[in-house]
């Protein structure tokens, strides 16, 4: 007799729902690229990032630097390649800040209710009182600019959103039929929360993080163009935009490649982020 099958998973599911998304997947595999990019950087890039040769300055495209050279000869297409690991960690470190902070709150405001909620609940409505980008402009105003403050910045003005999602989460699970018969035996609140609620809850929490880490790229060039992010050498593709934005009418290669990349990344992660929507909604049928 044959063996009977095994149900599978959700998660099993949900990978092969996202697999039937070609347009997330395809995202996903640009994802990937910008990965490979940043962590082999060094083996990918023909020089290093702050490399000078100024008797090869203002080159436009070319076969010997593929992305031209700046005002002071370095090579623009290394600089473009080590200026994903900078974005790429900005994005996921801004978003796991965001979540440690963010989980813990609504967490406790969707399960405990009364004064702990109406406490988290007053300081988001606080903190979504200011755009978070100017926010983020004062935190880097007080702290100096510095990839570290940087992820501070970001990462502290960014968790608002992730606690009013597992909040809601929380609030209807706490409801739920395997919550009240947990109780019925016992189950401590911080056994009920990490073993029961919170994994139930983890589907809307990492389409959260995909589709918080664009914002946080955004954010990042947005600091660096202002000059409040990194601080050069250190290629950013916000900061590259910017030092040379007076010089884009002769050399557009110095604005257009940075763009791209900021735009093809926050693309990326955003395509990303609704195949996964998608695929953990338990209201989707095989």
């Amino acid at each position: 007799m044959s063996q009977p099958q095994q149900p599978s998973s959700l998660w099993q599911d949900a990978f092969r729902r996202f697999l039937r998304n070609k347009l997330s997947v395809v995202a996903g595999s640009i994802i990937l690229l910008l990965a490979f990019l940043a962590v082999f950087a060094p083996f990918v890039s023909p020089f290093h990032y702050s490399e000078a040769n100024f008797d090869d300055a203002w080159q436009f495209p070319s076969m010997s630097h593929p992305m031209g050279t700046d005002s002071i000869g370095r090579d623009y297409f290394s600089r473009i390649v080590y200026g994903a690991r900078i974005s790429l960690i900005v994005g996921l470190v801004a978003q796991l800040i965001s979540i440690f902070i963010g989980v813990p709150l609504g967490a406790i405001a969707g399960f405990k209710g009364g004064r702990a909620d109406y406490f988290v609940m007053r300081l988001v409505d606080v903190m979504s009182v200011f755009p978070s980008l100017l926010f983020a402009i004062l935190i880097m105003a007080w702290l100096g600019s510095g990839l570290t403050n940087v992820l501070v910045a970001i990462g502290v003005t960014g968790w608002v959103q992730v606690c009013r999602l597992v909040r809601a989460q929380f609030l209807s699970l706490r409801e739920s039929d395997f919550v009240r018969a947990s109780k019925a035996m016992g189950a401590s609140d911080t056994h009920l929360i990490i073993r029961h609620m919170l994994p139930n809850a983890l589907s809307p929490i990492i389409v959260g993080l995909a589709m918080g880490i664009p914002a946080a790229i955004f954010a990042e060039a947005g600091l660096s163009f202002l000059g409040l992010g990194i601080n050069p050498p250190t290629p950013s593709w916000g900061q590259m935009v910017s030092s040379h934005l007076p010089n884009v009418i002769y050399y557009w290669h110095l604005a257009l490649f940075p763009v791209f990349m900021i735009a093809l990344t926050m693309l990326g992660f955003s395509l990303v982020g609704d195949g996964l929507r998608d695929a953990l909604d338990p209201r989707m049928n095989d």
